[in-house]
């Protein structure tokens, strides 16, 4: 806000610096609102900002005071990079330069006094003071952008280095707990038989008897409790376990936290199993909901229907957008698409019209299915191709920074060296009809003898003065020299009342 302030101060500087000595009210008014205008709405209103400070280009062609108004220069290449750096998307920004030059052009070439110059002055303030600042203030945002993604994909980087290391710790503590399973399961196991063989042994008495009983049932239930622990342990083995938990009472628990929820459930026909994963998707869900999307309307969908539980959580655009923090990990995402795939199912998520869903598709009788490689693998990230999109814009916006304007500057100097060629060969005046022109007569018998333009490259030094006649209007022509040489001459006929009253050649250097 206080850059702004500044900007704003010292282009009311510039504008007032330029006009204060050329008596044009109106020019001095119009530039402090364009400089007002444009600078007000820069920060939240980038496009209505570079529309002002290309409506005050406008003002290039009108003669105030015979100067080109410099503070336009000053007034656009500021606020046009401003914009650039500000727009979100460049559409809007390319649409309202286009409008302006439509309309600017022709206005130079009609209302300028001199209008091929006025014109291609027009031009030059467009691509050079307008599109190159813009295209400039573009490239910095995307580099920023770039720069952020960056940041973002080195923070995704390092908390899925962490995630690894921690799959790894667990994978050898499951390699452990095998090794468990294979050894102290066995020796359980010949425990129990032994109990088995002393409890039946000859010489015991009832309390031994009973006491052997007791060993080998304790064994056995040992046994069958480290399988079930190591089970749970090992990678390729899902929980059986009953869900410990009601999805009803878990929506509830989100509702009484403030989450705005819209449910349907039914997993009455599911499974365990597939019960649990349906759980896990909702609970994983409704917290990525509270933590990214705070606020947001949130719709929840389980069914089973047949062979298959379907499972679906919406939540809408938040309001307030996003909480600050951390990039995600997409920790609970890769957890729960390998239990989705544990049932033999898939899982998606990702955005959607503003907001996020996570979607899953459980069958009920399906061996694991195959890994698969989506999103979420190192190579093949969101974030990694984020990360390569915004090195393709920030080339692309490098690559236009430096051709369009030089594109555009080629164009401009072909179509002015055409203009200016055609100019030049239309408003030469022959010698012998210079020469038979006589002082006295009529501009009408000379008109048809002259050519169809006046010469506008003229010589700057060297023109005699002008008659002091009341009414006198002077018109100038070509001599035939070339335009390759380095001084130029021109023919000049001053009329007066009707009638031509002088005529002189001149050059400029050492012709």
């Amino acid at each position: 806000m206080v850059f702004d302030v500044l900007l704003g101060l010292f282009l009311a500087f510039v504008v007032v610096a330029d006009t204060v000595n050329i008596r044009s009210p109106w020019e001095i008014v119009g530039g402090l609102a364009v400089v007002v205008g444009s600078v007000a709405t820069a920060r939240r209103y980038p496009v209505v900002s570079l529309g002002i400070a290309l409506a005050g280009a406008l003002a290039v062609p009108f003669p105030f005071g015979d100067h080109v108004p410099v503070w336009v220069v000053f007034v656009l290449v500021a606020m046009s990079y401003q914009a650039g750096l500000r727009m979100e998307r460049a559409r809007p920004g390319v649409l309202i330069g286009v409008a302006v030059t439509v309309l600017g052009l022709p206005l130079a070439l009609l209302v300028g006094p001199d209008g091929l110059g006025d014109w291609a002055a027009m031009v030059a303030i467009l691509v050079f003071a307008g599109l190159s600042p813009w295209l400039l203030g573009r490239y910095v945002r995307v580099r920023g952008e770039l720069a952020r993604t960056g940041w973002r994909r080195a923070e995704e980087m390092e908390s899925r280095q962490r995630l690894i290391a921690e799959q790894a710790r667990l994978r050898e503590r499951a390699r452990i707990a095998g090794d468990m399973h294979d050894s102290l399961g066995h020796e359980l196991s010949l425990i129990a038989v032994r109990a088995a063989a002393l409890e039946v042994a000859g010489g015991l008495d009832d309390t031994q008897r009973d006491a052997a009983g007791q060993l080998r049932t304790s064994a056995a239930a040992a046994t069958e409790r480290l399988r079930e622990i190591i089970g749970v342990l090992r990678e390729d083995a899902a929980p059986v376990e009953p869900v410990q938990g009601d999805l009803g009472e878990l929506i509830a628990r989100a509702r009484a936290s403030g989450l705005a929820i819209e449910s349907t459930v039914d997993v009455d026909a599911a499974p365990p199993m597939v019960a649990r994963a349906a759980y896990r998707v909702v609970q994983e869900a409704l917290t990525n909901v509270a933590k990214h999307a705070p606020g947001a309307a949130v719709t929840v969908r389980v069914t089973s229907a047949g062979a298959r539980t379907d499972v679906s959580v919406v939540n809408a655009r938040p309001p307030a957008g996003p909480l600050p923090g951390a990039a995600s990990g997409q920790v609970g995402l890769i957890g729960l698409r390998e239990r989705a795939r544990l049932v033999g199912g898939t899982l998606r998520a990702g955005p959607l019209e503003g907001g996020f869903a996570v979607t899953a598709r459980l069958p009920h009788d399906a061996a694991p299915a195959e890994r698969e490689v989506d999103d979420d693998e190192p190579g093949q990230s969101t974030s990694a191709r984020a990360l390569e999109l915004a090195r393709r814009d920030v080339r692309r916006s490098l690559v236009q920074a430096i051709a369009v304007p030089c594109g555009l500057f080629g164009v401009v100097l072909a179509v002015s060296g055409v203009v200016f060629l055609y100019q030049w060969n239309s408003s030469e005046l022959p010698g012998p009809v210079y020469d038979g022109l006589r002082i006295g007569q009529s501009r009408a018998e000379v008109a048809p003898r002259l050519p169809e333009h006046q010469r506008s490259a003229r010589p700057v030094h060297g023109e005699p003065p002008v008659p002091v006649v009341a009414g006198v209007a002077c018109e100038y022509y070509g001599t035939g020299r070339s335009w390759l040489d380095n001084d130029y001459a021109a023919y000049r006929l001053c009329f007066a009342d009707g009638k031509l009253i002088a005529k002189d050649k001149f050059a400029e250097g050492a012709s």
